[in-house]
């Protein structure tokens, strides 16, 4: 996951766009091979040459093959909305708030191509290391921004704890999805998966 952006940091200039849009541009065409012919199959050069750039560039903008799958360009937006959210919202329906207001807004191709991303994660050896690893980098990064928000140490053991449970349900909310390919509406998995959080367990 990306690290937030600074409060009150100012509109992306007209370089930052370009930036975006190039990266944008590599991952998408990675995924296009990837899906036609395989991760293990597909080199830097071929998706380089789809992507209309040098190696060279590939290697600026993902330092690895893995990083192009890894590479989560939602996850800036997803803080900025989960910091935006109402403070009388529990820190769990902010973070389903901030979901729905970011996943909620792409596009069907947007919403496939960040599913496949995950299906890529979950089911190629050599991807599914990095993604657990990510994973924990993750949680320790919500665990900071839900300490923030409720004004609380980031060592807070009930924090830690929340957090780690929330995003492991939601991620085992979509893993039929990467298993077998079964059609998951996104949005209504997170739904479900909050509304089992909030019950609380007792199994």
């Amino acid at each position: 996951m990306s690290e937030p952006s600074s409060e009150g940091e100012v509109r992306p200039g007209l370089r930052e766009r370009k930036k975006a849009r190039t990266r944008a541009a590599i991952q998408e065409q990675a995924l296009r091979l990837f899906r036609d012919q395989g991760y293990e199959r597909t080199t830097v050069e071929q998706i380089a040459e789809a992507a209309e750039v040098s190696p060279s560039t590939f290697f600026r903008y993902f330092p690895t093959k893995e990083d192009v799958v890894l590479y989560d360009a939602l996850d800036p937006l997803l803080i900025e909305a989960f910091r935006r959210q109402p403070k009388d919202l529990t820190a769990l329906r902010a973070m389903q708030a901030a979901m729905h207001e970011i996943w909620g807004a792409l596009t069907p191709d947007e919403m496939a191509e960040q599913l496949e991303r995950g299906r890529l994660a979950y089911e190629v050896p050599a991807l599914r290391e990095r993604y657990v690893l990510e994973m924990i980098r993750t949680v320790g990064l919500m665990v900071d921004l839900v300490a923030e928000r409720l004004g609380r140490p980031a060592d807070d053991f009930e924090v830690r704890i929340a957090t780690g449970a929330t995003m492991g349900g939601v991620l085992s909310a979509m893993v039929p999805l990467y298993e077998s390919g079964l059609q998951v509406d996104v949005i209504d998995a997170v739904d479900r998966a909050v509304e089992v959080l909030e019950r609380g367990v007792a199994l």
